[in-house]
């Protein structure tokens, strides 16, 4: 090997020494993310972060690739007692995709308005803290949120409306909060496709749109709330919804016209003001859990299908159900 050949392939194996040690993460980036770590009082979950290191192989951290300049995309502060609230520098993340602050019991505060800077964020889960105020008006300017999870803190306040002006949303949970007043008239006419709506354990009231009878929702949960009126609306037999789950409101209706798509597997109405018979389509339906007590329903209970594989139970305190699993009827 003669000297010139020598001294290339040394002078490559320079080059690629020193392209490796170099730090991906853009320097902003981690100077933001040391702030972070500093405002939230070193959690233990993010302890390890090392000024001296590459943050794009932080714990919790994730970075993008090339074309993006391996910005940071993901964030993920979770399972920590750290006392503290959403440091407003997450808004100096300019590329984050993916928000996470999770099971922070002591993660209190209101989410900050600095959030509205990420214009990348696809999920923003902010759920299991203990964080209050209202939902933030703001997030509706995000366009690109495909998932919101606010779910298991203090919020207060009423939905914002603006939420169903976001035109990839597919997911938004709300549920086990300290939400007031009634569902948005506007979250009938979500401008992207809903999958998943998740609004229990609130103190939500007053009637539900008669306009989210046009959604084709997956999954829908409105329990434990103090809605009233008529939600067969959210019924249909060309739907392609898999679980409904309006027990412990006020709904009050007649169930004996209503048809259940043949896609849904958990339906849980007990608790309600349900009238009329529980009709024959219902015996068609491949039901995984069923309840329909505390309503105020009448009339033999269809045979066939899964409604006997249910015990007593999903059909007690009603006003004169009657055949199997209750008594024969007279």
């Amino acid at each position: 090997m003669d000297k010139t050949t020598t001294l290339l392939l040394l002078l490559f194996a320079l080059v690629l020494t020193t392209s490796l040690s170099k730090d991906l993460c853009h320097k902003d980036d981690k100077n933001t993310l040391l702030k972070i770590k500093k405002a939230m009082n070193d959690p233990y979950t993010i302890i390890s972060w090392d000024p001296k290191e590459d943050c794009c192989t932080w714990v919790a951290v994730e970075c993008g690739n090339a074309t993006i300049n391996h910005r940071v995309t993901f964030l993920d502060i979770s399972n920590d007692d750290v006392s503290a609230q959403i440091p407003p520098e997450v808004g100096d993340l300019p590329y984050l995709e993916y928000l996470i602050f999770h099971k922070l019991p002591n993660l209190t505060g209101e989410i900050p308005p600095t959030i509205a800077k990420l214009k990348y964020l696809r999920n923003l889960w902010l759920h299991w803290n203990n964080l209050t105020g209202p939902v933030p008006e703001f997030l509706s300017q995000l366009k690109n949120l495909q998932y919101i999870d606010l779910s298991f803190n203090d919020l207060s306040g009423s939905i914002p409306g603006s939420l169903s002006l976001l035109p990839k949303l597919e997911i938004l949970d709300l549920s086990r909060n300290k939400l007031t007043g009634s569902i948005p008239e506007s979250f009938g006419s979500f401008k992207g496709v809903m999958y998943a709506l998740f609004l229990s354990h609130n103190q939500l009231s007053g009637s539900i749109p008669k306009s989210l009878g046009n959604l084709d929702i997956n999954q829908i949960d409105l329990s434990r709330n103090k809605l009233e009126g008529d939600a067969s609306m959210l019924f249909g037999a060309q739907k392609t919804t898999h679980n409904i789950d309006l027990s412990r409101n006020m709904f009050q209706f007649n169930i004996s016209m209503v048809k259940v798509s043949k896609t849904v597997n958990f339906l849980h109405l007990n608790h309600n003001g349900l009238t009329g018979t529980i009709p024959i389509q219902w015996t068609q339906l491949d039901l995984q859990i069923f309840n329909v007590s505390y309503n105020r329903l009448c009339g033999r209970i269809p045979q066939g299908g899964e409604l006997q594989r249910f015990d007593a139970y999903a059909y007690l305190h009603n006003k004169c159900l009657c055949g199997a699993p209750l008594q024969s009827c007279k």
